[in-house]
């Protein structure tokens, strides 16, 4: 009886289907916060006009790019040293920064960068080794690998000393490493906890948006970060694959200070969300401390994602792009901006600012490389440059002046800048941006310029719709 309605009344049906999914999608994109890209929004109505079967149940799992918060995220008072007025760069961003709610900066010490990955690792290994009462890990994938068992291995270790070791994973990326040995983890008392995990995940709408922040944080004291996951290749390689590649450049650094309560605020929210508990409140404010007539180093954990009214470290690089005076240098393995980005970067070289960005002469996910072009032609037409390395270069870095350096997980594109959970650090002291800037210079040093040509139509066409289609991937 059913069946026969169905097939009697099929057009009406899917008429209301249609209509249900565009009311469905104009009441979720109502918020200013849920905001999309013109290709992306385009997408989803046509989807739902053309297959609302497909459309409407896709959507209602990956379409929400804001989740609904309960708390509030007031805004701090701007800059409060005074030495920052000699530094525009460095004022409008702190100014721009606590405008959107971030924590207002930090003093912090005994700040590490790691050169390659063995000095990361060493430095990994010590502030696990030396955690006393508690150890909390987020990362969006631990490789079933060499570097992931030993991971595994200390974790354990230090649960059974007594220490309380929380580890955070993403729900999608914990597939992507190889499903490390969590049974032994909880046996020996370590908290494991997936983030939104995409097939019983009780954050309906949420599917797609992924936890990308990577930290280790010891006793609330010590804290290591960067664009490094917990897996072979982000450090030394793994001698025991037969087919052994040269491990990945990355990024990170530890340090200590009271920056680091930053990270154990941001890393509790996360914790509280994936455990579907009520979420803590922020920070609103962090004492700047130091002796008379000195200013500290300061810095700021920058977070951005669903949970943010705004794109946190999008608006931050937007805005560092019109107010920097000499110089911008950005490493990122993947490069498909968003286009107002593109266009503050290459209005930025066009007004005589030197414009350099790093990229992997290949990289490990082929589609952003094919479409990372258009961009690049863009930049390079504008003035600015554009260099290839060699290897896989999986660090994220932006350097503005010398006043500025972004340093964490976030990558120049699309999913990153929009759907991910990601962290970065903004660092305002002289010193530490000149060394990251070294770092940055030294790679650069290894690269060979990117080879522009004009592309056929077939090639411009294929970019353009691949562009258009991946926006939401």
């Amino acid at each position: 009886m059913l069946v026969e309605f169905v097939k009697e009344n099929w057009e009406i049906l899917d008429l209301l289907l249609v209509v249900l999914g565009l009311v469905v999608y104009v009441a979720a994109s109502h918020s200013p916060s849920q905001r999309r890209h013109p290709s992306a929004a385009i997408a989803w109505v046509m989807g739902i006009l053309l297959v609302p079967y497909l459309a409407l149940p896709l959507y209602l799992a990956f379409g929400s790019r804001k989740v609904s918060v309960s708390r509030t995220f007031p805004a701090g008072e701007g800059p409060s040293v005074s030495a920052a007025v000699a530094y525009p760069t460095m004022a409008r961003s702190l100014q721009l920064g606590v405008a959107m709610g971030l924590p207002e900066p930090a003093a912090y010490d005994n700040l590490a960068i790691h050169q390659d990955g063995r000095q990361a690792l060493q430095a990994l290994r010590r502030i696990i080794r030396e955690a006393s009462s508690t150890l909390d890990i987020s990362t969006f994938l631990i490789g079933r690998d060499v570097l992931g068992d030993e991971i595994v291995a200390r974790l354990t270790a230090r649960a059974r000393d007594g220490v309380r070791v929380r580890l955070l994973i993403d729900g999608i990326g914990i597939y992507l490493g190889g499903l490390p040995d969590f049974r032994a983890l909880r046996a020996a008392g370590v908290e494991v906890l997936r983030f939104v995990p995409p097939f019983n995940s009780p954050k309906r709408g949420r599917t797609n948006l992924r936890n990308h922040r990577k930290m280790v944080i010891a006793d609330g004291k010590a804290l290591w970060c960067g664009g490094r996951n917990l897996a072979a290749e982000y450090f030394e390689g793994d001698p025991r694959l037969f087919v052994r590649h040269s491990p990945w450049i990355d990024l990170s650094f530890d340090l200590q200070g009271e920056l680091v309560a930053q990270a154990v605020a941001q890393f509790e929210m996360d914790w509280a969300f994936a455990k579907n508990l009520e979420l803590p409140e922020r920070p609103v404010r962090t004492e700047i401390t130091g002796s008379a007539g000195a200013v500290p180093a300061l810095a700021q954990l920058v977070d951005s994602g669903p949970d943010r009214p705004d794109d946190t470290i999008f608006n931050l690089l937007v805005s560092a792009c019109f107010t920097s005076q000499r110089r911008i240098l950005a490493v990122t393995p993947y490069f498909v901006p968003e286009p107002s980005l593109l266009t503050a970067l290459m209005l930025a070289a066009r007004r005589g600012i030197r414009v350099d960005l790093v990229l992997p002469e290949r990289s490990n996910h082929r589609l952003a490389d094919f479409v990372r072009h258009r961009a690049l032609r863009d930049l390079v037409e504008a003035g600015a440059r554009v260099w290839l390395h060699p290897r896989m270069v999986h660090a994220k870095a932006v350097l503005v002046d010398d006043e500025l350096a972004l340093i964490g997980s976030a990558n120049l594109d699309g999913r990153s800048l929009f759907l991910n959970y990601e962290m970065m650090v903004a660092f305002y002291d002289r010193a530490a941006v000149l060394a990251f800037a070294d770092w940055a210079d030294a790679r650069q040093r290894e690269c060979s310029p990117y080879p522009y040509r004009r592309p056929g139509i077939l090639r411009e066409l294929s970019e353009g719709l691949l562009l258009w289609l991946a926006f939401q991937l």
